[in-house]
């Protein structure tokens, strides 16, 4: 999954808060001085070309929709991250943050305990 740009993360977080909108009530969620029209329409339908968001057509205008939600693209992201820095090995990946320190002992021995939770309730 391609990796949103800043622009194009700020829409989808709108898309994602406030549901389906036209293009002129996205602009509405914009602080002065908000973008030109036309330059958000051009990123509601790049993302819409990017499999991020569809459509619904009313008369002459569209109404954008998001198709994936906010935690699908999370998990998409973080999968893409591992794979292409970590060698698509998620232990090469904790194993980092261990070693800087990102994660303590503690924050581990919660995991496993999860990881062996789901594991108990796929065994029923």
């Amino acid at each position: 999954m391609k990796k949103l740009t800043n622009k194009e993360k700020e829409i989808m977080d709108l898309y994602w808060k406030h549901g389906p909108m036209f293009v002129r009530e996205l602009l509405e969620h914009y602080d002065e001085p908000r973008p030109h029209f036309n330059t958000l329409s051009t990123i509601v339908r790049i993302l819409e070309r990017e499999g991020f968001l569809g459509h619904k057509q009313f008369g002459n205008t569209f109404q954008y929709y998001p198709l994936i939600t906010e935690d699908e693209y999370g998990r998409k992201s973080i999968a893409g991250i591992i794979k292409n820095y970590f060698g698509d090995s998620y232990l090469s990946a904790v194993s980092s943050f261990v070693k800087e320190e990102k994660i303590s002992v503690e924050e581990l021995r919660e995991l496993i305990d999860e990881i062996e939770e789901c594991g108990m309730r796929n065994l029923e």
